[in-house]
């Protein structure tokens, strides 16, 4: 299993905007062959910095699958103007959280 942790910057003036944003085009990522959830979280220190974690059953799942496609350019598209500064991505490896008892 697969987790991709983008890191994004969104001006604080239209984080609500970018909430709203995300919840339109958030149905092109979960169409992705692979795609196996996802959480977008706000952070509390930094509220200007979004965390989505997306995971996928494969490296290939997201890159090049979903990164290549036009939904990738599409999902893009609906978000970039909110974002104060270019995105990081970067991919762990790992199996999901225990269950609690």
């Amino acid at each position: 299993m697969i987790y991709e942790i983008a890191l994004l910057p969104v001006h604080k003036e239209h984080i609500e905007a970018f909430r709203r944003a995300f919840a339109e085009v958030a149905p092109l990522l979960c169409r992705a062959k692979g795609y196996g959830g996802h959480m977008l979280a706000q952070g509390i220190e930094t509220p200007e910095q979004f965390n989505l974690i997306v995971q996928w059953q494969s490296l290939e799942d997201h890159t090049p699958g979903f990164e290549a496609s036009e939904d990738h350019r599409l999902f893009m598209m609906g978000l970039e103007d909110y974002f104060s500064g270019e995105p990081t991505v970067y991919h762990i490896e790992g199996a999901g959280f225990p269950a609690g008892d």
